[in-house]
């Protein structure tokens, strides 16, 4: 499995290695060791499955008290994953990346626990799913707004021919990011 740092060095891209022939193909997905060994004192807890529809984007999510990193890989379709650091105390406090994530390049993101997290999907639909190092608390669910300007997050809209995003009612009254809680 090849690993490798985003901008913000703690979010991790995985790449498994893939081994097919015309049968189809075979990839090892996680590996504690192995894991254990980039990660140290990871465990998780809880696994997800999402499905949505072109220009869905759902987040950007965090639990303050209970802070969930996530291993995201997209089993179906494409998306456009983000997370934002919201550690007050960290370098890189306010800062964000973005990956795409498809079925077809089976990367992975490691988004660790002081992050919030969203993504948009940019093909027809696309199913994802998740390993969380937390338990999903809703009484502890923030949200930061997608398109707040002081965050400039670069969703790709246009490319993916979205003309406006689908978004549930909690992430469009999300708070900005100078109002939003934040983990200290």
């Amino acid at each position: 499995m090849n690993i490798t740092p985003t901008r913000i060095p703690d979010i991790l891209l995985f790449e498994p290695r893939l081994h097919g022939d015309h049968r189809g193909f075979f990839m090892e997905t996680w590996r504690a060791s192995t894991f254990e060994n980039i990660v140290p004192g990871v465990a998780f807890v809880q696994d997800n499955h999402s499905k949505s529809g072109r220009g869905i984007l759902r987040g950007l999510h965090y639990q303050l008290q209970q802070p969930q990193g996530k291993l995201v890989r997209v089993i179906a379709g494409e998306i456009y994953d983000v997370a934002v650091d919201m550690r007050r105390n960290s370098p890189t406090f306010g800062q964000w990346v973005g990956e795409f994530l498809s079925a077809d390049n089976h990367r992975q993101l490691w988004v660790p626990p002081g992050f919030a997290h969203g993504f948009i999907v940019t093909s027809d639909s696309a199913e994802m799913v998740y390993k969380c190092t937390d338990y999903y608390a809703p009484a502890d669910e923030h949200s930061l707004l997608w398109n707040d300007p002081a965050l400039a997050i670069d969703w790709p809209l246009e490319k993916a021919g979205i003309a406006e995003p689908v978004l549930s009612d909690k992430d469009r009254n999300a708070r900005v990011f100078a109002e939003a809680p934040v983990y200290d």
